[in-house]
């Protein structure tokens, strides 16, 4: 059985306006970490927001599939209990609503029947997961990222995943925000959910970042469209070069981008 998140020949547009992905392929196969950079407006975060199944965007061509499984119009709270992960480059606060709170809905939905995990069970591996990457528990009682730096939303997102262990976790920018002890807990957190069995899509245009993951493959988008594909030899070529080896965003894109607000 294919297992996985595998994207093929994906073309996106933004509703009611224009196209920003062209003919994307890429794939993550199980415990892999693998890495997609491009500079600002490259088309990156659509990517993002479309695996995830955002209905800002519409998939003009190409399929999703994740196991084996065709999602490409498939709703995004399907996704998710399929087994996508999505950080967000850009966190929506939810006042009033408790992080832990809404971690526990999410986590008691993704099991029914006896094996069912209780509360107590619930609430003891969300004190060691959170502890582990040093978010306090009095930031699990306040509202979704209310007033969280940009470095306690990045770790909130990371005790999300942890705690729902999903298949697949499209992680968008996870270390914007960081400073560097931080930036190492997430790290060692990610990788520990690789060993698991879990796998990731890090999406990123700092190559120092990936010198510490060692992913699988990288990938390089520029103005919506693969051009480049390689290993972690391929970052350390982003870090001495840069992108502009492959030319410029153009207006356009950039343009495309803002439309789509990402």
């Amino acid at each position: 059985m294919e297992s996985g998140l595998l994207v093929s020949g994906l073309g996106v547009s933004v509703r009611d306006g224009g196209r920003i992905l062209q003919g994307v392929s890429l794939e993550v196969r199980p415990s892999e970490i693998c890495a997609l950079m491009g500079p600002n407006g490259s088309g990156k975060s659509t990517l993002a927001l479309t695996l995830a199944g955002h209905p800002r965007f519409r998939v003009d061509e190409g399929w999703i599939r994740l196991d084996g499984e065709d999602i490409t119009r498939a709703e995004p709270e399907y996704r998710a209990k399929k087994g996508l992960f999505l950080a967000f480059q850009k966190q929506v606060e939810i006042p009033g609503l408790p992080i832990e709170d809404m971690i526990w809905e999410a986590y008691r939905a993704r099991w029914t029947g006896e094996k069912r995990p209780s509360l107590i069970d619930f609430r003891k591996r969300l004190m060691a997961v959170s502890s582990g990457l040093g978010f306090g528990p009095e930031l699990l009682r306040r509202g979704v990222n209310e007033g969280f730096s940009g470095g306690e939303g990045r770790k909130a997102e990371l005790i999300q995943m942890l705690m729902l262990n999903p298949r697949v976790s499209v992680l968008d920018e996870i270390d914007s925000g960081l400073d560097v002890d931080s930036l190492r807990l997430v790290i060692q957190s990610l990788r520990e959910y690789v060993k698991g069995g879990g796998s990731a899509l890090v999406i990123t245009h700092h190559p120092r970042l990936l010198s510490m993951l060692n992913p699988a493959r990288v990938y390089v988008l520029i103005k919506g469209r693969l051009v480049e594909v390689g290993g972690q030899e391929l970052a350390e070529l982003v870090e001495r070069e840069g992108f502009s080896r492959w030319g410029e965003v153009g207006d356009g894109q950039k343009s495309a981008e803002r439309r789509s607000g990402v």
